[in-house]
């Protein structure tokens, strides 16, 4: 069923106009970033927040930039340092030979280390900041190195500041609760993205490890693929398809990958 499954998904792949990709944090997975999928996952890549009691969706609010920065960049300032250091698993390089655009929800900048110019990071991206406040809309580059002691997930020592205002600066991520968010720098990848996939004639969308908890994801590549399109969707969890042209890959996205690759040479 599997090889019909890939085959059906390749010729699909090999006759679009358009290519897709639609991208949770699945994707990062084979490169060797955290998988934080419930609680359990997340407390298991950071146990001190473990000892903590502290859930992903409560580390990650906006509130502790003003109540405890120390503990707010110690979370970020060791996500921005470990993608900085990640270096993007073969699929990533794959997508890209296919010439595909890209929406995700990740904030890790691993498709823009690969290669990737299209990119829509409907999230934001870890590495851009914005002032907290915030007393401007400017969103400007990180080049800041976070220090953070690992066993406590606690920043150590100075934190980036705004460049306008002279205080504390936070990632451009939207967070949860986060009424604070500076969107301009996403909301023109999107309106670049929606702009490309109206002049499309035949889109196929290849989701990959996007997940039914936050469905952001899924959500676009079930729209973005609804009228004449195809869907192929990649998870080894939550593989269905409910969709009139969509295949199911229930493996991860590197096997997955390499396995169109082969059958697309």
């Amino acid at each position: 069923m599997i090889d019909q499954a890939y085959d059906r998904a390749a010729e699909l792949i090999s006759d679009a106009d358009a290519l897709l990709v639609c991208a949770g944090a699945g994707m990062g997975v084979d490169s060797g970033l955290p998988d934080f999928r419930g609680t359990e996952g997340f407390w298991r890549a950071y146990p001190p927040y473990g000892r903590l009691g502290l859930k992903f969706e409560e580390i990650a609010d906006p509130v502790h930039f003003a109540d405890d920065p120390a503990l707010a960049w110690g979370f970020y300032g060791h996500r921005l340092g470990l993608y900085r250091a990640t270096v993007p698993h073969e699929g990533f390089e794959i997508l890209r030979s296919w010439g595909a655009h890209v929406f995700t929800s990740n904030v890790d900048g691993q498709f823009q280390k690969a290669g990737f110019t299209d990119v829509a990071e409907v999230h934001g991206s870890i590495h851009h900041l914005q002032c907290v406040e915030p007393c401007t809309d400017e969103v400007w580059e990180c080049t800041f190195d976070v220090e953070v002691d690992p066993s406590t997930m606690r920043a150590v020592g100075a934190l980036p500041t705004c460049p306008s205002c002279g205080g504390l600066a936070r990632p451009n991520i939207l967070m949860f609760g986060d009424w604070g968010w500076v969107p301009h720098r996403s909301q023109a990848q999107l309106d670049a993205l929606t702009s490309w996939r109206r002049s499309a004639r035949s889109l196929v969308v290849i989701e990959v490890g996007a997940g039914t908890a936050v469905p952001t994801v899924r959500r676009q590549a079930e729209l973005a693929s609804a009228a004449n399109g195809a869907l192929i969707r990649i998870n080894t969890r939550e593989p269905d398809v409910r969709h009139g042209r969509g295949v199911s890959l229930p493996v991860g996205a590197l096997e997955a990958l390499t396995a169109l690759a082969r059958r697309t040479a």
